[in-house]
């Protein structure tokens, strides 16, 4: 960036700065900025606050840049000094994540010569943890550090460069954002580790490339780095830091660091499905695809590559993303595409106790399954050039784990219990709910539906989420669960009539709790038939030991019914039960 672009730039950015005045205990936001000779201060909040933020925060690094010896190499944007201390203002009262204990203790533990790495998918509240942390230094060290924004056309060459001016400065904490958007960072990236932080740097990389710090890993660091990681928020996280409750929103909005408050619902990354699938483009397939080209010279694309060089490879991981859930993926990839939420939803209307309705029988099924592939982008089996492999199914499915998009839980059968199916979770339920918005849209516009009255037709869509919903609340409490207690065996429990919705087996003791999982605020004895089963209660005893508890979580009131707890959701996943 030349110096006549970074002054366009910075003619194109607000001046001033942001004040904060206190009233009845309430913090008030203010641009303050001088026009024409004159002082104007203007109330901000909300996203227009953030934005504002950084834009003057940019602003001021960049004339810094200006003035700087230290930043003659490449594009990168470095902030030190004043520019970094605009750059966190604001943040130090916010509500931290749990990962951010992790990055205080690194750089306030004795060296060890390892470097940090901080990596999740966009939105996931990195670049506020990096700000926390800064802001919450002593004057002291904040003067020793530096922050590094790298651009796609730096090299990994011209930010040794930079870090080697800054050490002969002084400096001694480094935060490099996006190391990875560097081609060269993969092979190279041991650098900071057997240069800089051996010699008494402390020096944290971030970004969104995750694989591509997975890769650097295999390839260079080895165990010469730390990693924290962002892509999974649990719901207590997500109530305690966006201070957002209920376990309906986090199934509609969970898995980003969106803004909070009132304003969430709008701002949120999953509000619409056109957001979610912008988010699968950028934050998912663009981040798998840029890690491949870079590691090994773009040889590691394996059976991807033929998808990859026909433009398919998006497609695939649109594909893959959308039904891994419930259905088998190799199935959902070679034939027709069709929607599991339509059939389910369809079943559970006909047997409505109240209403019953067979509504979804006559629908045109062809023409709603073809709004819904148009609606997700999808390409049909007849319409890919390559046709998808159970080896390409594999090979996108590894990448995601890596991503830390999907955990998996297992599925075991009372007739073959050594041979376990897996379930695969979703760690952004935001993201699997906007697709199924996404097909209620294109089944209210079947001629069918439409042509029901207005009652029926929000009958049929507030079902159509509901029977999401709930399939979406076993897989929250799954994955949290799988988390919370990585010494025991979390899994589903089926038999030939009914299952198990999670087990907890703890081989230790040798015994085992029973759970049923309602999207429901009512107790009712139905919910409670297989936990009171005897036959399926003494195969359980028989294979994972003594039973400790048999309960049903629920959005209902904790209370106890002949022998079986009945466990408020939000309680259960807070940690209060």
């Amino acid at each position: 960036m030349d110096r006549q672009s970074i002054l366009n730039q910075i003619a194109s950015l607000p001046k001033g700065n942001i004040t904060t005045k206190t009233i009845n205990g309430k913090s008030y936001y203010y641009w303050q900025y001088s026009q024409d000779g004159k002082q104007h201060a203007k109330l901000v909040k909300g996203e227009e606050l953030e934005i504002l933020r950084e834009q003057i925060a940019l602003r001021k690094a960049l004339e810094e840049h200006l003035a700087s010896p230290l930043l003659s190499h490449g594009t990168m944007l470095v902030r030190t000094g004043e520019a970094l201390r605009s750059f966190v203002l604001g943040v130090k009262e916010w509500k931290s994540r749990d990962c951010f204990a992790a990055l205080k203790c690194y750089i306030h533990a004795p060296n060890d010569g390892k470097i940090l790495i901080l990596y999740g998918l966009r939105r996931s509240g990195k670049t506020t943890l990096i700000r926390q942390l800064i802001a919450g230094m002593s004057p002291e060290e904040q003067d020793k550090t530096a922050f590094i924004q790298v651009s796609k056309s730096d090299t990994l060459a011209r930010l040794n460069k930079q870090v080697a001016s800054l050490e002969k400065l002084g400096f001694r904490y480094l935060i490099i954002d996006e190391a990875t958007l560097q081609e060269d960072f993969i092979d190279g990236a041991a650098l900071f580790s057997d240069i800089y932080t051996s010699s008494g740097m402390k020096i944290i990389l971030s970004g969104t490339d995750s694989l591509g710090f997975a890769f650097a890993k295999s390839e260079s660091l080895y165990d010469r780095c730390t990693f924290v990681r962002t892509t999974y928020i649990p719901y207590r996280e997500f109530v305690d830091v966006l201070g957002i409750h209920g376990i309906d929103e986090y199934i509609r909005f969970g898995g980003t660091m969106s803004l909070s408050m009132n304003e969430y619902e709008d701002v949120s990354t999953f509000a619409t499905p056109g957001n979610a699938l912008e988010y699968v483009d950028t934050a998912i397939a663009s981040n798998i695809q840029h890690s491949l080209r870079n590691y090994e010279s773009g040889t590691h694309f394996r059976h991807l590559l033929e998808l990859y060089e026909h433009n398919e490879l998006t497609g695939a991981i649109h594909r893959i993303i959308e039904d891994m859930n419930h259905r088998f993926v190799l199935d959902t990839l070679t034939r027709t595409f069709k929607s599991a939420d339509l059939s389910i939803t369809g079943n559970g209307l006909r047997k409505d106790r109240e209403e019953p309705t067979d509504a979804l029988d006559n629908i045109d099924r062809k023409q709603v399954e073809t709004r819904i592939k148009t609606l997700l982008e999808i390409r049909e089996k007849d319409e890919q050039i390559v046709q998808v492999s159970p080896e390409h199914v594999a090979e996108i499915q590894e990448y995601l784990r890596l991503l830390e998009l999907i955990d998996e839980v297992d599925v075991i059968s009372s007739a073959a219990p050594t041979k376990p199916l897996k379930r695969i979770l979703f760690t952004q339920p935001g993201l699997r709910y906007a697709q199924a918005k996404a097909i209620v849209t294109s089944l209210m516009q079947d001629d069918t539906i439409y042509a029901l009255g207005i009652k029926e037709r929000q009958k049929i869509e507030t079902r159509l989420l509901q029977e999401v919903k709930g399939r979406m609340l076993e897989d929250v409490i799954l994955l949290q669960t799988k988390r919370d207690y990585p010494k025991e065996s979390v899994f589903v429990m089926q038999f030939a009539i009914g299952e198990f919705d999670m087990v907890r087996f703890d081989p230790e003791s040798a015994s085992c709790a029973l759970y049923e999982i309602k999207h429901s605020d009512k107790a009712v004895p139905e919910q409670r038939r297989h936990l009171e089963d005897k036959e399926k209660l003494d195969f359980m005893t028989f294979h994972y030991g003594n039973i400790r508890s048999r309960n049903v979580i629920y959005q209902g009131e904790s209370k106890s019914e002949d022998g079986v707890n009945y466990l408020n959701v939000d309680d259960y996943l807070l940690g209060n039960k």
